[in-house]
């Protein structure tokens, strides 16, 4: 498959959701709400789990498989409440020393008036700070679509890993050809120049890894959360956030030359 054929694959409405990784990964799973500012975002969900045996925080987008769930959590587009919700379980996650994993599946943080007006790229900001300092273990794994600014408020973690058929971008290829060419059609010509799949941005070293899809997948995706969660936790708190900003200044345009 060519990269506009894994972008279409990644938004595939039969995709599993988080729910399914969350049912699939994880026991025990409580399901926490709002921002404690505003309101609660369905957009994202998060909450508190244990993962063989141990306790972590799972935070992630929501999308539906048919038109009513999608209404309901947005298309999978967060509002500033959604991150500032994500935000409040990371630090309660660093208060109790729970790992903290992110299931990434969105078009890109929702760009409404309202949006805006409540402070959207704020929120995004804080989020990705938020994430950067941790004093606790963060592994993100990229489900579906990872697109923009929405995607890394909640990607931005100790290791990256995504699904073979999975997407990361700065902005979706229609977006960008938007922006480049004038004219979204030419989005297929976009994918092939933004470095938008799997394998390509592991071989950029962008991500960490990249987690093969058949009937494996859930086994291959527990044992490299138990292997990540294993080596993380054995590391000092000021240790995972030197190694976290290594990790993210390393990244820069010479990357992709």
């Amino acid at each position: 498959m060519d990269s506009y054929e894994k972008l279409l694959s990644a938004r595939d409405i039969k995709r599993p959701n988080i729910n399914y990784y969350i049912d699939a990964l994880f026991n025990d799973f409580i399901e926490l709400h709002g921002d404690r500012l505003y309101r609660d975002d369905k957009a994202i969900i998060g909450g508190i789990a244990t993962f063989h045996g141990l306790p972590v925080t799972v935070i992630g987008h929501k999308k539906g498989h048919n038109m009513n769930e999608n209404i309901e959590c947005n298309f999978g587009m967060t509002s500033p409440e959604g991150y500032r919700k994500a935000v409040r379980l990371m630090k309660e996650a660093e208060k109790f020393h729970r790992p903290v994993i992110t299931i990434v599946d969105t078009p890109g943080a929702y760009p409404g008036i309202e949006a805006e007006s409540n402070g959207q790229s704020n929120a995004i900001a804080e989020s990705i700070a938020c994430m950067s300092s941790l004093r606790t273990p963060t592994i993100a794994i990229i489900t579906g679509e990872g697109s923009s600014g929405g995607a890394i408020a909640i990607a931005t973690a100790d290791k990256v890993w995504m699904l073979e058929m999975a997407v990361y971008s700065i902005l979706s290829p229609e977006g960008f050809a938007s922006i480049m060419y004038k004219d979204a059609s030419l989005a297929p010509k976009a994918c092939d120049i933004m470095k938008i799949t799997a394998d390509e941005l592991y071989e950029l070293g962008l991500v960490d890894g990249v987690i093969k899809e058949d009937a494996k997948t859930l086994i291959r995706l527990d044992k490299m959360i138990y292997d990540e969660l294993k080596v993380l936790l054995k590391k000092k708190p000021e240790a995972l956030i030197k190694e976290r900003y290594e990790k993210y200044r390393k990244i820069d345009a010479g990357a992709f030359s």
